[in-house]
């Protein structure tokens, strides 16, 4: 068993306000995996404090990029070095299936390289060339730290979304309080013993496991400069709201109903071996799956028996089987929220392929749901409208290509999306004409050195690369 019972403040483990500790449960049979203490508004405070002084008069603003580049490359080879023990915590506590966790360590190493190459790259000070050559000034242009983060993530996939905001924050010279959700405190905890042995300055990192009230605490600070969240759009909007008030920068990662859209001409085979990375991956719990399938009314039952198969093929089971495709939900009322939107689809009319409410035969110890896949599915449903964040597929039928687009566009979100075809032009030529921030064609993943991010409630702002190291900086103009 795993125990923290320190709060991580300004870079030394430190007494918390409260000794309680809260204890993780493991998703898959309920068992205690570990205990931790979490921050309340005290412990905040404290970290604010240490982290105001130390951006206000500390060395690490004005540190030279090159040295903070060389300490942010030692955070990536430390967690590097001890991808086999981060992979085995989250999937002890968030019960995500093992393949997933340790298949998605290579890609946080690409994640902050592409961080890396950005700040290398950076003219983090430059003398503009005046455009009129009469000028009798010039101008030097200067990209400087905004001064206190508060970084906000949510539990479903704890490291990524740390290190997106972390490495580029503190690239940048800011300091930052990390605000972890409870159930991840944990890999947290470990993240925080990478953090201590890198050679960052006293007072710049702050690691904080705590519930909603004392993150609305943290966000609210007067004392924070912005606010970089990831998690739900209802969330997102109360943190802008905040934002707004105060003035503050800030950025939001949210949610999606993202689309994948199967052309007429898209091979079925190469479709179904990607779907289950694309749809549902984690457990069906991120953001970027492609929950709305959306086929061509001619091809529509065929498409419907293709995913049937696939979805009943996958195993469910224990997180740590390596055979295991999908895990349990992180918690019960995960779990019951998922079942309810399962009863909700079947109200609502849609056809029930495979799964159902029913939670899956030898599993009912723990937190575990039945894939389910929905066809005759119009798009104006709540299953087709809402993120269920669970393994639950919504497949609709399209007339035609503009069909496909409208439906493509009706949603709120607009996060990632997915297009197959066998012509990868034609596929571009659809990608370009959907409003989401990521589209993938043929099941291609995620890239990091390009923008993330969402349109219209699936966020404001960009992570990863140089745009998402951007989001951390300030401009400065200096006329001489």
């Amino acid at each position: 068993m795993i125990t923290y019972d320190k709060l991580f403040i300004g870079g030394t483990w430190t007494e918390p306000s409260s000794p309680d500790l809260l204890d993780i449960l493991s998703p898959h049979d309920e068992s205690l995996v570990g205990r931790a203490a979490q921050a309340r508004p005290a412990d905040v405070d404290r970290a604010v404090a240490v982290a105001r002084a130390a951006f206000d008069e500390g060395t690490w603003p004005n540190t030279p990029p090159a040295e903070r580049i060389a300490v942010l490359r030692r955070v990536n080879a430390l967690r590097e070095a001890h991808a086999e023990q981060i992979a085995a915590v989250i999937t002890a506590e968030n019960g995500s299936a093992g393949w997933f966790t340790r298949a998605g360590q290579p890609s946080l190493t690409r994640q902050a390289n592409a961080y890396l190459k950005a700040a290398e790259d950076l003219a983090w000070e430059e003398t503009l060339t005046p455009t009129d050559p009469a000028a009798t000034v010039r101008s030097v242009v200067r990209r400087e730290a905004i001064g206190v983060v508060a970084a906000v993530i949510p539990w479903n996939s704890p490291f990524s979304a740390a290190l997106a905001k972390i490495i580029p924050a503190l690239l940048a010279g800011n300091t930052v309080i990390l605000k972890v959700s409870p159930e991840n405190s944990l890999s947290m905890g470990l993240l925080a013993d990478l953090l201590a042995e890198c050679g960052l300055p006293a007072g710049t990192i702050s690691v904080l496991p705590a519930d909603r009230e004392t993150s609305e605490h943290l966000v609210s600070h007067p004392d924070v400069d912005k606010i970089a969240f990831t998690g739900s759009t209802g969330a997102g909007r109360r943190i802008a709201s905040i934002a707004g008030q105060q003035l503050k920068r800030v950025s939001l990662e949210l949610g999606g109903k993202s689309a994948a859209i199967v052309l007429p001409d898209a091979d079925l085979a190469k479709f179904t071996a990607g779907l289950a990375f694309s749809c549902l991956l984690n457990n069906g719990e991120a953001c970027i799956a492609q929950t709305r399938i959306l086929a061509p009314r001619r091809r529509y039952e065929e498409v419907v028996a293709a995913v049937k198969q696939v979805v009943e093929s996958l195993k469910v089971g224990d997180p740590q089987d390596p055979d295991t495709f999908i895990g349990p939900m992180i918690r019960r009322d995960q779990q019951q929220r998922v079942r309810d939107y399962i009863e909700i689809g079947i109200k609502e009319g849609a056809r029930l392929v495979t799964g159902g409410p029913q939670v899956p035969v030898g599993l009912e110890q723990g937190y575990y749901v039945t894939p389910t896949v929905f066809a005759d599915v119009d798009n104006t449903m709540r299953i087709a409208q809402e993120e269920i964040f669970g393994p639950v597929l919504a497949v609709i039928a399209y007339e035609d290509e503009d069909d496909a687009v409208r439906i493509a566009n009706d949603s709120e979100y607009g996060l990632s999306g997915g297009v197959w075809s066998a012509d990868e032009q034609h596929a571009l030529a659809i990608a370009r004409r959907i409003r989401t921030g990521t589209v993938t064609i043929n099941g291609a993943p995620v890239g990091f050195d390009g923008p993330f991010g969402g349109f219209k409630a699936s966020g404001l702002g960009r992570e990863y690369g140089f745009a998402g190291l951007n989001t951390y900086l300030e401009y400065k103009t200096v006329t001489i």
